[in-house]
Parts: structure tokens; C-alpha cells; sequence
């Protein structure tokens, strides 16, 4: 259900006339056509995680703009097609990365922008394993699964058993998939294929990156990041020319 919005931001061609400001019902709706699996509770906890903040009425309703909803959207693609954490996501949406997407679902590059693929060096937080399922809706049979071929890795901590959030979206991919039959087991082409690719980055930066001058050490964390977006896009790059062969074009 749409709700005028006299604040709202009006587009050039629409006079004087308002954009409609959006509950999150309506929201939720629009944006099923696209991702199956979002939710209201969904659309909530991304607030809470501070990547979102609608506006809200008097009486508490929230109220999305026109500029809300495509930031929810980008924030969606960005965890499905890419395999973000949310805490990059958060980081990139606040420095104004290359985060924006087209009409038709492709992105359009910033002047200057720099995919972030990973970040290193910044603290984590830790989750239990049952804030891992509550966030990903996986199954604990399918987390332990990923646990016994090395996909995800949990460290005890304080004598519990906990997960960072790199894990978490490792668990969040690897539910998508088994939904079409992939195991845990067929995901160990992507942990052996993620070891060579450190190890090559490793035989680059290694001695810087075990250096005791900060300087250095700093410089080298920024090549690997950036060279690990470069390796992370490669890769992408090959897989869309096998897949558009495996598509006869």
C-alpha cells in the first residue's frame, strides 16, 4: 500500500505532484518479482544493521522512499550476485562506492570507484551458531556439513564455538545452492580453487605483509586487497564466458 508523502523528493517531470512514499509491505512486494527469498523480517533486520533508515510517522510506521527502495535493491543483488558481507556493503554504501545498477540489473561503473572485494585488516564480530541459522535460515545439518570439508571455519572463543561473518555468508551462498541440489561436498572446487588463489597472492606479498614496518605493512594490505577485487573479477569474467557458452551464444 503506497501513502502520499509530501516531503518526498519530486522527479523533474512531475510538477508539483509528490513521489509516493512506500510501507515496507508494499516494498516487500515490489521487490519479490526479483529476490525470492525477501521478507519483511528480512527488509527489518537490514535496518537494523544500520544499511537502511526510513523515515517513520508519527505513529511509527515506516515510510520508504523512492531512493530507499533501489538502495534496498542494490543491497540485495550485492548479497546474491556477489556474495558480499553486509559489513562491506555498510562500508561501501557509506564511502559511496561503485554501488549502483542499472535498469536492467547491471552496474554502472563510478569514475575513480574500487570494488573492495575483501577487508582484511578490520576487526570481526562473532556469531553462535544459532544467530548463523537465525540469520540464514540454513539448516544445522547443512552448517556442519560445510564445517567437515573446510568451507566454513568456526574458532572457539571464550570456550564457545563461533562463526565471523565472512562464515556467515559463506552459509547464506551455500543455502541458496543446496535449494537446487548442490552439496557441501561439491563446494570443495571453490575452497581448492580460493587456496591456489591466496597462495599466488601469498607468494607476491607475503614478505611484505610479515613485515614489522607499518608502512609497508599497510601498503601491502591495500595491493592485496586490491588484488584480490582483480583476481575475485577474473574469475567472474571466466565464468560468464562458459556460461554464455554453455548457453549457445
Amino acid at each position: 500500500m503506497a501513502v502520499s508523502d509530501p516531503s518526498s523528493t519530486r522527479t523533474p517531470d512531475s510538477g508539483s505532484r509528490p513521489r509516493k512514499a512506500l510501507t515496507i509491505g508494499a516494498v516487500c512486494k515490489i521487490l519479490q518479482n526479483e529476490f525470492d527469498d525477501v521478507s519483511i523480517s528480512k527488509i527489518r533486520y537490514l535496518e537494523d544493521q544500520k544499511l537502511l533508515n526510513p523515515r517513520r510517522t508519527s505513529g511509527g510506521y515506516r515510510l520508504y522512499s523512492q531512493s530507499d527502495v533501489e538502495r534496498l535493491r542494490t543491497i540485495l543483488r550485492l548479497q546474491r550476485d556477489e556474495f558480499l558481507p553486509l559489513r562491506v556493503i555498510r562500508q561501501e554504501l557509506a564511502s559511496g562506492g561503485d554501488l549502483a545498477f542499472g535498469g536492467d540489473g547491471d552496474r554502472k561503473p563510478t569514475p575513480g570507484a574500487v570494488r573492495r572485494a575483501i577487508l582484511v585488516d578490520t576487526s570481526r564480530a562473532y556469531l553462535t551458531l544459532e544467530e548463523i541459522i537465525e540469520e540464514t535460515g540454513a539448516r544445522e545439518e547443512l552448517i556442519k556439513e560445510l564445517e567437515n570439508f573446510g568451507i566454513v571455519q568456526p574458532e572457539k572463543r571464550d570456550a564457545k564455538v563461533v562463526y565471523d561473518e565472512t562464515d556467515r555468508e559463506i552459509v547464506r551462498a551455500a543455502n541458496e545452492l543446496s535449494r537446487v541440489g548442490v552439496g557441501a561436498r561439491n563446494l570443495r572446487i571453490f575452497r581448492s580453487s580460493a587456496d591456489r588463489e591466496a597462495q599466488l597472492l601469498e607468494a607476491l606479498l607475503g614478505p611484505s605483509l610479515r613485515s614489522r614496518n607499518p608502512e609497508r605493512r599497510k601498503e601491502a594490505l591495500q595491493s592485496l586487497e586490491s588484488l584480490a577485487a582483480t583476481v575475485s573479477h577474473l574469475k567472474h569474467l571466466l565464468l560468464v564466458r562458459d556460461l554464455r557458452r554453455l548457453a549457445g551464444e
